[in-house]
């Protein structure tokens, strides 16, 4: 075999690959090839010294890590031809082949439209024996797929925001808010966005009247002034206006809150707030000894 070998076609590291079967009493002719790298080379090596049918997966368009998943899947007698597709990352491989050791139906993931991250989620709700089919689907990312699945796992009713419109972030309000036993029905609309949601849902755990603010034209900012204004017991109602923004809102606040009346709190939201800084003070103070310094001089 060595004779029509061109040995010197090969890098070190190949070299070293062949050597090692040669010294493993393997069959090196089936990777002695310069067109698979020396990664390549060690996959289909260890698959010789394992005894598995290497032809499977000993071809170029398979790279290392593709190689590295095909090999451990044969190696423990599964069927590997469900996953052995060049489309397939190594990750996605990886995860088909964690179901057909799971024992589940892979089939309802082993597609190339699920990325891996999204075929995991699938997996693993599979594996716990849920209806997947809530959320298996690829317009739903990795991270909606987990709030789903994570609500499953609770025994939620996910069906309130197992929805296309709602983002991962939302979905994990609307979860907390069910799994607290809070009615939701108030925030899980697509309107409000992640931050807002967050407002409302802690409203409604400290049993605020969280209508006051539940409305898509107030932002997070302006709801939490809100909400704190109700935490402490002032008259919202003063400041629960679009036309003040959030900075505003907190000076309203916290002069109700210092037992201010309505005008004189209104008046501190378009009261400018001068703030030196410690560089200008030093400045202004070093300015007026000098002058006090030259006054002193020209006195002397």
């Amino acid at each position: 075999m060595t004779e029509k070998l061109d040995l010197y076609c090969f890098t070190i590291e190949q070299l070293k690959e062949i050597k090692r079967g040669l010294e493993n009493r393997v069959d090196v002719s089936v990777y002695a090839d310069p067109e698979f790298d020396e990664y390549q080379m060690n996959e289909i090596r260890l698959g010789l010294e394992n005894d598995v049918d290497v032809n499977i997966y000993a071809k170029p368009e398979f790279d290392d890590g593709q190689m590295e998943i095909l090999r451990l899947g044969l190696e423990q007698g599964l069927d590997v031809s469900i996953y052995a597709k060049p489309d397939y990352i190594s990750y996605q491989m990886d995860v088909i082949r964690k179901g057909l050791e799971d024992g589940v139906d892979v089939n309802i993931y082993a597609k190339p439209e699920f990325d891996g991250w999204q075929m995991e989620q699938i997996r693993l709700g599979l594996k716990e024996g849920f209806d997947v089919s809530t959320y298996a689907n690829p317009e739903f990312d990795s991270l909606q797929m987990e709030q789903i699945r994570t609500g499953l796992e609770q025994g939620l009713d996910v069906s309130i925001y197992a929805r296309l419109e709602f983002t991962w972030g939302q979905m994990c309000d609307i979860r907390l808010g069910l799994e607290d036993g809070l009615d939701v029905s108030v925030y899980a609309k697509p309107d409000f966005e992640f931050y807002q949601m967050e407002e409302i849902r802690v409203g409604l755990e400290q049993g605020l009247d969280v209508s006051v603010y539940a409305k898509p034209e107030f932002d997070a900012g302006q709801m939490y002034q809100i909400r704190v204004g109700l935490e402490n017991g002032v008259d919202v109602s003063v400041y629960d206006n679009t036309e003040f923004e959030y900075g505003q809102m907190e000076e309203i606040r916290l002069g109700l809150e210092k037992g201010l009346g309505s005008e004189e709190s209104i008046q501190l939201a378009y009261t400018p707030n001068v703030y030196v800084s410690d560089t200008d003070s030093e400045k202004f103070r070093l300015c007026n000894e000098i002058i006090q310094l030259i006054d002193n001089t020209e006195r002397g």
